[in-house]
């Protein structure tokens, strides 16, 4: 009789478990869902008001930044605005915490007329005045400091071709490199690919609450040399559309990887410049 009383026991239980396993199993999917949830708004948090991150697509910032590097950039050294957000969102009314750039500073902006993310040198403050001749950038009257340095050697490879301004070898673009200082002491290198239209032009006074960039690739850059257009030219930049400070390289590739080839990820990392301060 103990038996069977266990037996018929037994045979009840799995009715018994399915009914109470519906509430565990709305439970254990509730929690994921808010775990997600949480995991969504931590993002969020992260990438609008501490840290993004980025990729090079272009090389008007060689030499230091190459076509194929991914960085992280800093989001409070210029304040917030909804081009902080990701996508845009206009969750913020104008510009909160707002602080100026220095000159020097690599920043990342929204183009000002299509917003797409663009990355550029400071050169110009609000008050400044920027010109240049044969080349030099003359700020508030005075050339500033520019001495040729060694050549800079960009290795050939899908993500790094040899402009009209390189010198082509079998393995490398060779192009003439420029170190330029600034008032401040901040140095940085430049190329030159020769004379161009853009090497001379009067100079401009940089009106309040926006800066002049440039490419430090200087003969391959759409910046505040050029009037702003869509896919082009940006112009004179409005500080509210600072978005970052780029501050450290993370990952770098030469474009070689296959993704259905895994170890073509790793051979295709440019491992020498992970972990570099910008």
């Amino acid at each position: 009789m103990v038996q069977v009383q266990q037996g018929s026991a037994a045979a009840a239980d799995p009715t018994e478990d399915k009914t109470k396993g519906k509430p565990a199993d709305k439970e254990s999917l509730g929690s994921f869902a808010w775990f997600v949830v949480k995991l969504a708004l931590a993002v969020f948090v992260f990438r609008s008001f501490f840290f993004s991150f980025y990729s090079i697509p272009s090389e008007s910032m060689l030499p230091r930044l190459w076509n194929g590097d991914y960085f992280i950039a800093a989001k409070w050294p210029y304040g917030y605005s909804r081009w902080s957000l990701p996508f845009s969102l206009p969750l913020l009314p104008g510009q909160v915490l707002s602080s100026p750039p220095e000159r020097g500073d690599v920043v990342v902006f929204k183009h000002p007329v299509d917003k797409v993310d663009y990355i550029k040198r400071v050169v110009g403050l609000p008050g400044d005045s920027v010109g240049m001749k044969d080349g030099q950038v003359v700020l508030n009257g005075v050339p500033v400091r520019r001495e040729r340095v060694g050549d800079f050697v960009l290795p050939a490879s899908p993500n790094t071709g040899c402009a009209w301004g390189g010198s082509a070898g079998a393995a490398n673009c060779t192009y003439a490199r420029f170190r330029e200082t600034l008032p401040s002491g901040i140095s940085y290198d430049t190329l030159d690919f020769g004379p161009t239209p853009q090497d001379n032009f009067a100079s401009v006074i940089v009106p309040q609450r926006t800066v002049f960039v440039m490419g430090d690739n200087r003969d391959n850059s759409q910046d505040s040399r050029f009037a702003p257009r869509s896919g082009g030219g940006v112009g004179l930049v409005p500080q509210d559309l600072l978005t970052a400070r780029a501050s450290a390289m993370v990952w770098s590739t030469d474009g070689s990887a296959e993704w259905h080839l895994p170890w073509t990820w790793f051979s295709a990392a440019r491992g020498g410049r992970m972990g570099r301060g910008i």
